[in-house]
């Protein structure tokens, strides 16, 4: 029996919630949450709670099933286990949820960017990864030129297919495997993740015969990285996908509860929500004190903003919500934006990320003892330094009256990040509920798409190309 099958490897394993720096107790009434305020949200709290269980049983948010899709998790790794064998590269084609998640993962899981600088061996003969998140024409072609074609597996990831970007880079690529390795035998260069019936890139993989894995009509983008958006990729980092899905359903059973006061991400919307509508801070600062959670952070930026930036609520009036989400990383950033955190406006929300136990002990030498501003540092090591910096920084905002809570993961495996990430989705759908507006769709994006589309030909799109062209203020007035 694998150790973390176990119910006390699993305990020991649990993320932990610490709010107190939120509440009044500690930072004071002007900024500070008060236990009545909590108590004022029990009714709504438990509106958004039956409201996300109706549509949960009734398959209309899929993302909470996802850790229990074994069949899934079988298929890909089954597809994996050659892969790993046979390719030196992984290129992942996609922008926005298709790649966050994947990339968050590789970071947390698989080495991040250094991985791609060791040798195969060094980095447990799984590829080097590249994320393709752009069409900037510089960054793609030197990405390209990174990864060997015909030692490379590409990953094209658009449910809906007409993604531009993803369709862009899905063109180059093909043609590009056409050159290298001959027509026949693209298909064992580029598997597609799409929709299971609709889109034009079902159409490509029914008629070229591509691999494809489905991406479930009842999740959207930001919330794909239990799929085989993120499960695809993961697995061909190594990452045990059994664990992965194992941390997430232990969150889940941890936020299926009722009373949100002892759900995770029940209470950590709350605390942001009453923040923000009650002590103005619609600032949501996410700092990891890990190199491998930055990139979680970055995830979490789209999965905050796109979901509750909205101008209308579910009943269609219009109220401009939404909360702004900002990355940064402990304690680099701590010389570049603490000083605004701790003396500028008071509009923030320092969320935390917090490792317990490091995978490597770093000891600091007692030199210079001549210098004792410097050989005080002797005989510790730099996990217990990275600890009270931490620390201190929490102590220190609160000093200032700055809220703050802390999300601590005892080590970072599959398992915390599995319950890391599934915490964070829950957390923003119910947020949605609390702001009484739809956190799973995204019309403020469609206008700049439906532009681009026109700018670039696209049948059905002319209208938004003459609009632009002819309506657009002229730009002549304002310039240096």
């Amino acid at each position: 029996m694998r150790k973390w099958r176990s119910k006390k490897w699993q305990r020991r394993m649990a993320l932990r919630l610490d709010y107190n720096y939120m509440m009044s107790d500690f930072i004071g009434v002007k900024h500070g949450i008060e236990e009545k305020d909590l108590a004022g949200l029990g009714e709504i709290s438990g509106r958004v709670h039956l409201a996300l269980k109706e549509k949960r049983e009734k398959g209309r948010i899929g993302f909470f099933d996802l850790p229990y899709d074994r069949e899934t998790a079988a298929k890909i790794t089954a597809f994996a286990k050659p892969a790993l064998k046979r390719f030196e590269n992984v290129v992942i084609l996609g922008i926005g949820g298709s790649c966050l998640g994947a990339r968050a993962l590789h970071t947390a899981l698989a080495g991040g960017w250094w991985a791609n600088l060791a040798g195969r061996k060094a980095r447990g003969r799984i590829p080097r990864f590249f994320f393709a998140d752009n069409v900037d024409p510089e960054g793609f072609s030197r990405l390209m030129n990174a990864a060997a074609p015909k030692k490379t597996l590409y990953l094209a990831i658009s449910k809906s297919g007409t993604t531009a970007e993803t369709m862009s880079q899905f063109l180059i690529v093909h043609k590009l495997l056409e050159k290298e390795v001959g027509r026949k035998k693209v298909a064992e260069h580029l598997v597609v993740l799409t929709d299971a019936q609709q889109g034009r890139l079902r159409n490509i993989v029914d008629r070229e015969g591509l691999t494809d894995f489905i991406i479930p009509d009842n999740v959207g983008g930001r919330f794909s990285v239990f799929t085989p958006v993120g499960l695809l990729p993961a697995a061909l980092m190594g990452i045990d996908l059994e664990l992965l899905l194992a941390g997430a359903a232990a969150m889940d059973q941890r936020t299926c509860r009722e009373d949100f006061l002892s759900n995770p991400a029940y209470l950590a919307a709350a605390l942001l929500f009453l923040a923000d509508r009650t002590r103005g801070k619609y600032v949501t600062v996410m700092m990891s004190y890990s190199d491998a959670l930055w990139d979680v952070a970055d995830w979490f930026r789209q999965l905050w903003a796109e979901s509750l930036g909205k101008k209308l609520s579910t009943s269609g009036n219009a109220v401009f919500t939404g909360l702004t989400p900002a990355k940064a990383l402990g304690v680099t950033d701590q010389h570049s934006q603490t000083q605004l955190y701790m003396e500028g406006p008071f509009d923030k929300v320092l969320v935390f990320l917090a490792v317990e136990s490091f995978a490597c002990r770093v000891p600091i030498p007692a030199l210079y003892p001549e210098l004792p501003d410097v050989h005080y540092l002797g005989g510790h090591t730099m996990e217990q330094l990275f600890t009270a910096e931490r620390l201190a920084t929490e102590y220190a905002l609160a000093q200032a009256d700055r809220p703050s809570f802390t999300i601590t993961l005892p080590e970072v495996n599959p398992f915390t990040v599995g319950q890391l990430l599934y915490l964070l989705e829950v957390q923003t759908a119910f947020a949605g509920g609390l702001y009484n507006i739809n956190p799973f769709d995204q019309p403020g994006v469609e206008l700049g798409k439906h532009y681009t589309y026109g700018l670039m030909g696209r049948s059905g799109y002319d209208g938004k190309r003459e609009e632009f062209e002819n309506r657009q203020p002229k730009k002549d007035k304002y310039f240096l």
